[in-house]
């Protein structure tokens, strides 16, 4: 999502919206977004910090990886109707989600990131990670591109 707005307002656009059409599940998916947004901000302004679109990206997230987690345990337990719900919630989060990268754009990344910051061993990996982390915020799944980072910098 390349939107200059705040990411709030953003989705008390969408909210608004959602209401107006009847979409009980989106209402609720978004209204579980702005919380965890506010929360963030309430934690950040209490350390004197700025919330950054870095920031709200990681929480977003970490908020569709739990929802994704807790579908799968659910259609394990066969609790479909709870399942379908975590599903839904994950479906809107994931709207204001950049697209993820595939696994060969993760590795092209991870190889220009080791280009970048001169990296020759698995000492260099968090360097690596972090300048990953800066400049791909949202659009990869770190514990993945770790693993590719270190298998770059192993072999």
């Amino acid at each position: 999502m390349a939107d200059a707005a705040p990411l709030r307002d953003i989705v008390t656009a969408r909210m608004k919206e959602a209401m107006k059409s009847g979409a009980k599940v989106r209402v609720g998916a978004l209204r579980l977004i702005m919380a965890a947004l506010k929360e963030r901000e309430i934690e950040a302004r209490g350390a004197g910090k700025i919330v950054s679109r870095a920031d709200e990206l990681a929480l977003l997230t970490k908020m569709l990886k739990s929802r994704q987690e807790s579908a799968a345990i659910y259609a394990g337990a066969g609790r479909a109707e709870l399942a379908a719900q975590e599903n839904a919630e994950a479906d809107v989060i994931s709207e204001f989600l950049p697209r993820q990268m595939d696994e060969a754009e993760m590795t092209a990344a991870a190889r220009a990131a080791i280009a970048a910051t001169g990296a020759s061993s698995i000492k260099d990996m968090g360097r690596v990670v972090n300048a990953l982390r800066e400049s791909h915020a949202g659009e990869m799944d770190f514990a993945r591109a770790s693993a590719i980072v270190r298998s770059l910098l192993a072999g």
